[in-house]
């Protein structure tokens, strides 16, 4: 229930799963929580630990400097609304990166397909990153994810290939990250978790 003053008060009724909107995402409090509706459901994580924002931290640096360098567009990290057009709204990644053909869908949220999304598992969301999100990048013609498991010391990196994605690689401690979607790429994978 919101009051809006003594006299009046306003119950607003939650949606059944399967009908959540961005409008109704827009009521939720900010309580800390990490809310994303995808097919219209709502899911929610708790805040993410300091070993993921650590790796996120060092991953927004050192894409951001490669980025940059090659002129090839942006890099965003979360809180950002991303709205995936009839499959999210929205949807909240770790990071993302959307090269310069395509900055226009950059705006008040981030609305269409996105060329990178990386991912940091943890353990609220490795389930859900793996997979609900997994199947919803690949649906939205996302050209390549990555998945970064903290506790494995791992990440997997997928490229889109017809409708969906084929493994490029894995790579653990020791390791460089290789993008097809960067080719000149080479993140060392040590380097992320240097701080975490």
């Amino acid at each position: 229930m919101v009051t809006l003053d003594k006299a009046v008060s306003v119950t607003y009724q939650w949606p059944a799963q399967g009908a959540w909107t961005y409008e109704d995402y827009a009521r939720l409090p900010d309580d800390g929580w990490r809310y994303e509706i995808i097919g219209g459901e709502l899911h929610m994580s708790p805040a993410p630990n300091g070993e993921h924002q650590s790796i996120v931290a060092a991953l927004v640096h050192l894409l951001r400097e490669y980025v940059r360098r090659h002129e090839l567009g942006r890099v965003l990290l979360a809180p950002i609304d991303v709205i995936l057009p009839d499959l999210a709204s929205p949807v909240q990644p770790d990071v993302v990166v959307i090269l310069k053909a395509n900055l226009g869908i950059i705006q008040q949220r981030v609305e269409g397909v996105l060329d990178l999304v990386i991912e940091v598992l943890s353990p609220a969301t490795a389930r859900h990153d793996r997979t609900t999100k997994y199947q919803l990048y690949a649906e939205a013609g996302v050209s390549e994810y990555w998945i970064i498991d903290p506790a494995a010391k791992a990440a997997g990196i997928y490229v889109r290939r017809g409708n969906g994605f084929v493994p490029l690689g894995h790579y653990e401690r020791g390791g460089e990250i290789h993008s097809e979607l960067l080719p000149a790429l080479r993140l060392p994978f040590d380097e992320l978790l240097a701080d975490a």
